[in-house]
């Protein structure tokens, strides 16, 4: 495969991109191309929004094609079009071959959660402190360990195990809270997304862990649980407000994530009328909230 690396600005970075998915580009990145430099600019974006903006002052635009013909062609069209006028083509390299595979891997090591409890993926051994394990690697859904939300769910079920009889994780993604309660006492798990391939990547992972559990869209959910968890966003969570507290039963636990430290308070206003929730965890930005039901 061949890469056609061009330098665009800002203004011109939606037009091009939008030209190179025309032209059959396998994929395609932006970057700041003045990175690691003075006039680098760092740009952020919220969860569930749109970028700030389509690129940067100057974009290093990088599209991967099957071939150097393709690669040349593209560049030749690109050159001919009217918003091309300020772009530069750079280059057009040779993608060196690679174990994808072995590289893809190497990116995700055996993740602690407490001193004996592990995520870890089904290359590696796990460490020899580990005493509950969750077997698990990257897929199409949501929840590899690695994100602070994740771990901060899961931290909070340990350090409350036996989590209770029933358990119900709304927005599953790939099931892993649902199987760390499972391994943490409760009984009856289920676990509800929107995403058919979260629901499916959900019970595949259940079964590869031996942690019994159902998976299924979200009219499955129903009854009270003892805990009910929800790592999604601050948005969909406050629309949820009144439904997630309807599915946890008197003394039960609400536990909440996929919320930015700035934005607990709009949280705790949203659950009011049903619980009292406090910020219980935080990592990089992130909070865990949780509340017990009267």
């Amino acid at each position: 495969m061949f890469e056609l690396v061009l330098l665009v600005p800002e203004a011109a970075v939606e037009p091009v991109g939008d030209a190179l998915d025309a032209l059959d580009a396998l994929s395609t990145s932006v970057e700041d191309a003045d990175a690691m430099t003075q006039a680098e600019q760092a740009l952020f974006g919220e969860p569930g929004m749109p970028p700030p903006k389509e690129g940067w002052q100057r974009s290093r635009v990088v599209a991967l094609f099957v071939d150097e013909a393709a690669a040349r062609e593209a560049a030749q069209l690109l050159q001919a079009q009217d918003f091309f006028t300020e772009c530069l083509v750079q280059g057009i390299r040779v993608v060196a071959d690679q174990d994808w595979v072995r590289l893809t891997q190497s990116q995700f090591e055996p993740v602690e959660i407490t001193s004996t409890f592990w995520i870890v993926p089904t290359w590696h051994e796990p460490p020899a402190q580990a005493e509950q394990v969750i077997r698990l690697d990257p897929g199409l859904a949501f929840g590899t360990g690695t994100h602070p939300t994740t771990r901060m769910c899961l931290r909070w079920i340990a350090r409350h195990a036996p989590v209770g009889p029933r358990v119900l994780d709304y927005g599953c993604g790939s099931g892993i809270l649902a199987i760390g309660a499972s391994k943490h006492g409760a009984r009856e798990v289920m676990g509800v997304d929107i995403d058919p391939a979260a629901v499916e990547a959900t019970r595949l992972n259940a079964e590869a862990n031996h942690a019994p559990m159902v998976a299924g869209m979200p009219d499955l959910a129903h009854g009270e649980h003892d805990l009910v968890l929800a790592n999604i966003l601050a948005t969909p969570l406050k629309v949820l407000a009144p439904l997630l507290c309807a599915h946890v039963r008197s003394g039960g636990h609400l536990v909440l994530a996929g919320i930015l430290a700035r934005q607990s308070d709009e949280l705790k206003e949203a659950y009011a009328p049903w619980v009292a929730l406090d910020v219980r965890d935080e990592e990089d930005g992130w909070v865990l909230m949780t509340a017990r039901k009267a």
